[in-house]
């Protein structure tokens, strides 16, 4: 990994709290939504209030037979005229309107759920590991309610959609900024590590907002809401109401020693996961060569060692997890056995029923839970912390800002480089002293030796590379000052390796001009020398080429790609080795239309075939980074004792 993007995955305690509060702003075009999925919240702490009262009545007054008009507490006012209603109705009677009262609220709003989990309510997702990539799937289409019934439906689908929307606002952000980061940004940083970022840490920032905006302002109405229910019905028995929001401290206590060994480890997950995902890349893209270089056993065994070091970053996770959970239980357990026993000992002394008992254990579990999320909620924000981490990271790397630049005119005459050097951020030189005008109408040809600097040259018209030193100029408009967007549509860039999409043959000739018509597609084919082999695929046009387009040869890749290149109204054209896979007759056509190109643009031609460069109107070679020698190809050839002479004879000899 190069030093631009290198990170440390041990991030410090104020490093989590920044990205968290950096995660927020995020929210701001979501507001409305993260408003409403709050009062929904907040809608279905109501039924919680009501729904152990029914239970008291059955148990005291259906089972045990008490008067309904004479409890040993009073009823608060919100139930009394439940209640009023039950003067005079018989046991059964009694049974059946409790049943049918119950079974409304449970309608409407579902199931007690006391345990504070939101899979109480209502929860769904796909079968996941305990790994965070299967479970970041989840996290970025995740759709919960702490209510049940048709509360808990309606803010499911709520909460689903927001959920979905919001990863895909935050992840397209950071996939618009890796698009924006300059050509060289993953010389060194694999392709595996980008794309976990996008897709397994992206989905931390649903937790993380959801938690950070919705817990501090849900939980303490909640729990005073179920204060003043039991302060109304039992004001003589604080005691449980201190016991359940003692579950505060008891959760900061219990976690708050392990936050940072957990934001560590989770940092350290993802970084593994993202390793594993790379070399599972690597291996894919690169299974030609694995296999034709008898590589298997030792691309299996990186994958393997990378694997398993990645489930056993995640087993350090789990770790930090359990001995948190341990110091909750074992605290927590204190608390509800002290609970526990005061209010039967209340039970016993007859100051509290049976359903008195429900009723305040019901109260003081809502509360103690409600409470612990309160108190735990620093410790599970870490390993969100760690995922935003890695996201916030890639999105502050340098990228190819066009803010201020200037707007470029189109072409007129001439490309101009002045004194231009080039350097990589090692120390090595590339490029020295670069003088050179290349004028509209004209074909240049680049030339030299592997490694003499000539694509790196060519790098330069378009901006994939910046000069170390020195100036190019459109006409008379210095490129360092204009925008990157403006500058690549002039521009037209026909690389070494070829990359063609998964798509048909029509939409990868089209992808740099989307509007291209039939004809303009047809005839930039027919000018790469690519329309015969396309009219003898199964579908012509419309055939699938598949991943990396794996179904051609390699000349007919060229050759799309450089019908891709013709069909841009572009008034630069950069082929770099344009010709290494053609035969004699497919590449004669393409010098031809390369000739009949350049009426109206700038043709440069990074090669090494003789028969693609003899016929530029300049020839520049180079060597160890300077132009050595320039001119027509009789000019040169004319040098006795020319180097680029004795390139030419030494391909003849080749040849010979």
């Amino acid at each position: 990994m190069s030093e631009r993007f290198r990170e440390d995955s041990g991030i410090g305690a104020d490093t989590a709290a920044t990205v968290i509060r950096r995660s927020l702003r995020f929210v701001w075009p979501f507001r409305f939504q993260f408003g409403v999925k709050l009062g929904l919240l907040l809608v279905g702490i109501l039924p919680g209030l009501l729904l152990p009262w029914p239970i008291k009545i059955l148990i005291d007054n259906v089972i045990g037979r008490r008067p309904i008009n004479d409890p040993l507490v009073p009823y608060p006012g919100f139930i009394q005229p439940f209640i009023d209603r039950l003067v005079g109705l018989s046991t059964s009677e009694i049974l059946w309107a409790v049943v049918g009262a119950q079974l409304m609220l449970l309608f409407f709003s579902g199931s007690f759920g006391t345990s504070g989990n939101e899979r109480d309510g209502t929860y769904s997702g796909l079968s996941q590991g305990f790994d965070t990539a299967t479970r970041s799937e989840n996290e970025a289409n995740e759709g919960w309610s702490f209510s049940g019934g048709i509360l808990g439906v309606i803010d499911y689908c709520w909460t689903l959609r927001l959920t979905q929307a919001f990863n895909h606002h935050y992840r397209s952000k950071l996939f618009r900024r890796i698009q924006t980061l300059p050509m060289t940004a993953f010389d060194d940083e694999r392709i595996g590590d980008a794309v976990y970022r996008v897709m397994v840490d992206t989905p931390a920032i649903t937790n993380a907002c959801y938690r950070v905006i919705l817990t501090p302002i849900a939980t303490p109405i909640a729990i005073g809401l179920y204060v003043a229910t039991m302060g109304v019905a039992f004001s003589g028995y604080s005691f449980l109401v201190w016991a359940g929001l003692a579950a505060i401290p008891v959760a900061l206590i219990s976690t708050l020693p392990f936050a940072g060994m957990l934001r560590r480890r989770s940092g350290a997950s993802r970084q593994a996961g993202a390793t594993t995902t790379a070399t599972a890349e690597e291996g894919v893209s690169q299974v030609l060569a694995v296999q034709s270089l008898g590589g298997e056993k030792r691309q299996l065994a990186h994958f393997e060692r990378d694997s398993w070091a990645s489930f056993g970053r995640y087993r350090g996770v789990m770790v930090a997890q359990l001995l948190s959970v341990v110091g909750s239980v074992v605290m927590g357990t204190a608390l509800a056995v002290y609970v526990l026993l005061r209010v039967s000992d209340l039970v016993i002394a007859g100051q509290l029923s049976v359903g008195d008992f429900a009723l305040l254990f019901y109260y003081y579990v809502r509360i103690a839970f409600t409470a612990s999320g309160l108190g735990a909620l620093w410790f599970r924000l870490q390993e969100n912390a760690a995922g935003l981490h890695r996201v916030f990271f890639m999105m502050d790397q340098p990228g190819e800002d066009d803010a201020g630049a200037e707007p470029l005119h189109r072409l007129r005459e001439r490309v101009r480089m002045e004194d231009v050097h080039y350097h990589y951020p090692d120390g090595t030189h590339a490029l020295r002293g670069i003088d050179l005008e290349a004028r509209v109408g004209q074909r240049i040809a680049l030339v030299g030796a592997a490694g003499a600097g000539k694509t790196t040259l060519a790098y330069l018209l378009p901006r994939f590379l910046e000069p170390s030193a020195g100036r190019v100029f459109f006409d008379d408009q210095d490129l360092a000052r204009v925008s990157h967007r403006d500058l690549r549509d002039q521009t037209a860039f026909v690389f070494q390796e070829t990359t063609l999409f998964d798509a048909t043959v029509e939409e990868n000739i089209r992808v740099g001009k989307p509007d291209a018509s039939d004809a303009e597609v047809r005839q930039a084919a027919r000018a790469a020398g690519a329309d015969e082999f396309i009219e003898r695929l199964p579908q012509g046009y419309q055939t699938p080429l598949g991943r990396a387009g794996g179904k051609l040869s390699v000349g007919q890749k060229q050759r799309l790609a450089i019908a891709r290149a013709l069909v841009r109204d572009a008034r630069i054209l950069i082929l770099d080795e344009p010709t290494s896979a053609l035969d004699p007759e497919t590449e004669q056509r393409l010098v031809e239309s390369l000739r009949l190109a350049s009426r109206d643009r700038v043709v440069f031609v990074v090669a090494h075939r003789l028969s693609t460069i003899r016929s530029a109107d300049l020839i520049c070679f180079i060597d160890d980074g300077r132009i050595t020698e320039r001119g027509s190809h009789e000019e040169l050839m004319a040098l006795p004792d020319g180097a680029y002479r004795g390139f030419v004879e030494l391909q003849a000899r080749g040849v010979a």
